[in-house]
């Protein structure tokens, strides 16, 4: 679970072309279809708080949980006061209370590699989700990394900040494994060299469909990534809406 040590402070330029924006409108969508006009909201995996940020403007009180010290130091220059940042990793995570709802963006759960761990991720948030409350989220798709990602390098060259990424899946483990290369330039025009590893699980959608019914709540349905159309077997994003099960209102 340890990544993005050194990235935090590149990462939102990096990953510019992340349509937050969009995906914050369906997130928005399903949560008032729902009848969640206002309220708490945790997401889980928060980043740099990009997410946290558009949801908060749109009248929600926000928690993030990121097991990132750095990406919650970014994350907390980029939301208000009021928001509140968790350093906690996901499969252990705690609150003093119950939300409405929880989120998980850009594939923030593949970085949970095993089916034991998602299962205690769901379970952890069916206890701690309002009577009735919903968990909205993504995955990367098996088929995303052995078929379109596969073993692939890419590289970019930015006048600030280059980096290669080596990307290598192993379809026997379905595991996705990146080795990151950055080169950032510091403001004195010398050059900083870090590299990192990523490790992912690529996850079939009815393998998830699956776990969140082991964990106990209750599966609403797969989209294809954030267009609100069902989850296709090309599909390369797939959002999951489940709802929580076991609690009565009193």
């Amino acid at each position: 679970m340890a990544s993005y040590e050194s990235f935090a402070e590149v990462y939102d330029e990096l990953m510019d072309e992340v349509p937050y924006g969009e995906w914050a409108s369906r997130i928005l969508e399903l949560l008032r279809q729902f009848g969640i006009e206002d309220g708490l909201v945790l997401e889980l995996g928060c980043g740099t708080g990009r997410m946290m940020q558009r949801l908060e403007e749109a009248g929600y009180d926000m928690i993030g949980v990121d097991s990132s010290e750095d990406m919650l130091r970014v994350a907390k220059e980029t939301t208000s006061d009021s928001c509140l940042c968790l350093l906690q990793d996901m499969r252990e995570f705690e609150l003093y209370g119950t939300v409405a709802a929880v989120v998980s963006v850009c594939d923030s759960l593949n970085y949970i590699t095993e089916e034991e761990d998602l299962i205690k991720v769901f379970r952890l948030v069916n206890n701690y989700l309002d009577p009735g409350g919903i968990f909205i989220f993504d995955i990367n798709t098996e088929h995303k990394y052995r078929d379109v990602i596969g073993d692939t390098v890419i590289a970019e060259d930015r006048d600030d900040v280059s980096f290669i990424w080596y990307n290598e899946y192993d379809e026997t483990e379905h595991r996705n494994y990146i080795d990151l290369s950055v080169v950032v330039r510091e403001p004195d025009d010398r050059y900083r060299k870090f590299c990192e590893t990523h490790v992912q699980t690529g996850y079939r959608t009815d393998q998830i469909r699956d776990l969140i019914r082991e964990s106990g709540l209750i599966y609403l349905g797969a989209y294809d990534g954030y267009t609100g159309h069902p989850a296709r077997e090309d599909s390369e994003r797939v959002v999951f809406l489940a709802r929580e099960q076991g609690k009565t209102l009193t």
